[in-house]
């Protein structure tokens, strides 16, 4: 019998922990390979986490709703089958930290698609999990690495890396994954590799092979503020604080995320006010057909090709202002976890009809947290129906990257002059927020006329389009 510990992976670009939401198995349960084990919480999206094992769980490390910092046991499964001589050599380094990310490493690359949407070898952009065709065996039962030299031409132009520690390591040294030859499955780049690399360009910036790059070890930890006793009074105000929460993950992430909009966008907001009589007559006169966000979808989709400076981000690094090939519309979804804003990739390439089913299939995902990390962070401009909130209006925080929001209030009712005659119209508004570093305000005006004047006179506005 051996004991396997599976540490939590990297779930993302930069991720640093996850929320334990459900347990899918309890110790003392037999695990397939690849079976889910857990439900975390990432920054925005509940990822099903399978495991890389077959055999009987022994431990589960924590607790649901306990945050668990990337590299930290996840859960340790009882194998029947030993581990083979070279899966213990690199600990032999002294490499313990090392080592969990070579585990991880090989588990991606051993078992298929380890956490749906990321970037394991058999991925794909569309998230879902697909097996190999012929499965290598079980990490335990590998046989030692063969001895030949690896082929010196590069297998595929794209590299395949899963840890972000192997990319730290080849940033750190000046190196690019991409010059880099992965001596793992399917030309996986691992620790051993980048060395490698390292010690044949002469580089002196990495570390010694026995020191561990890894953050500080959880044993350890920052210190953090004093603990508030139940009831304290608050200083400045002479309160009693009634409790007191925790941010989650979630919530956390989201701080991070506006806080980093406000303190690097400098943003310019704008409004105009739309006559949406025509295009809520259009929408009742086919009540089987698209919805009304979905024809705002549309003309927003127009005003981007009019003005595609409004469709991309700035490169701060590089002082140069990128625009992009396409749309990925995102849409700000309101949840009961919080409000995310998962987008609708390709959406420059959708008819009206497609755009309302991919935005009504999108927004459950998200309700029920299954929307993938690709649409969580792959939009390259949001959409904000607010009015869905029974709110007119909102200077809405740009999602960064990106450089632009719009947003719709609620169609309401109001009185409006049409040929110099006082009556009662369906109006809304709209409000735009967007990066003063990508265009000024005559460009914004552009945009936000390309989409009212769309709204205001919908069938002229498609048959163009």
């Amino acid at each position: 019998m051996t004991t396997r510990i599976f540490d939590l992976p990297d779930l993302g670009e930069g991720l640093t922990e996850a929320e334990v939401v459900k347990w899918l198995v309890a110790v003392g349960d037999t695990v397939t390979l690849d079976q889910p084990i857990v439900e975390v919480e990432t920054a925005k999206s509940i990822v099903e986490v399978p495991s890389p094992f077959a055999g009987t769980v022994s431990v589960l490390h924590g607790e649901e709703g306990e945050v668990l910092a990337v590299g930290k046991p996840l859960i340790t499964v009882d194998t029947a089958v030993p581990v083979a001589p070279a899966e213990s050599a690199p600990a032999a380094e002294g490499d313990a930290a090392g080592e969990r990310y070579r585990e991880e490493e090989r588990a991606g690359s051993g078992s298929g698609n380890v956490l749906i949407g990321y970037g394991t070898p058999e991925s794909t952009g569309s998230g879902r999990r697909r097996r190999p065709r012929n499965r290598p065996p079980a990490r335990g039962a590998q046989p030692p690495a063969p001895a030949a030299p690896l082929p010196t031409t590069p297998v595929r132009r794209v590299p395949l890396v899963t840890s972000p520690l192997v990319r730290q390591l080849a940033r750190e040294a000046g190196l690019r994954v991409a010059d880099i030859e992965g001596s793992g499955p399917g030309g996986l780049i691992t620790r051993r590799d980048v060395r490698s690399a390292i010690e044949a360009a002469g580089a002196n910036t990495a570390p010694a092979p026995s020191a561990p790059i890894a953050a500080p070890a959880p044993d350890a930890p920052a210190a953090g503020p004093a603990p508030v006793e139940p009831g304290a009074i608050d200083t400045r105000t002479g309160l009693t604080e009634s409790q007191r929460v925790p941010m989650g993950t979630f919530r956390k992430a989201v701080s991070a995320s506006l806080t980093r909009s406000r303190s690097e966008i400098p943003e310019a907001t704008v409004w105009v006010d739309v006559d949406a009589t025509e295009l809520v007559r259009l929408r009742r006169s086919d009540p089987e057909g698209p919805g009304l966000l979905a024809y705002v979808a549309r003309f927003v989709l127009a005003g981007l090709r009019a003005y595609p400076e409004l469709n991309g981000l700035v490169d701060t690094e590089r002082e140069e202002l990128v625009q992009y090939d396409g749309v990925n519309l995102g849409l700000a979804v309101q949840t009961d976890r919080g409000l995310v804003a998962p987008a609708v990739m390709g959406a420059h390439k959708l008819t009206t009809a497609e755009l309302d089913t991919e935005i009504k299939g999108l927004t459950r995902l998200a309700r029920e947290g299954k929307a993938t990390p690709a649409q969580l962070t792959g939009g390259t401009f949001t959409l904000n129906n607010f009015g869905s909130l029974r709110v007119d209006g909102s200077a809405a925080i740009i999602n960064h990257p990106q450089v632009a929001i719009l947003g719709i209030g609620r169609i309401i009712d109001r009185p409006w002059v049409v040929d110099g005659e006082l009556t009662v119209r369906k109006v809304t508004q709209l409000s735009f927020a967007f990066d003063h570093r990508v265009c000024d305000g005559g460009a914004a005006a552009g945009f936000m006329r390309v989409v009212a004047d769309a709204m205001e006179n919908p069938a002229g506005a498609i048959a163009h389009l």
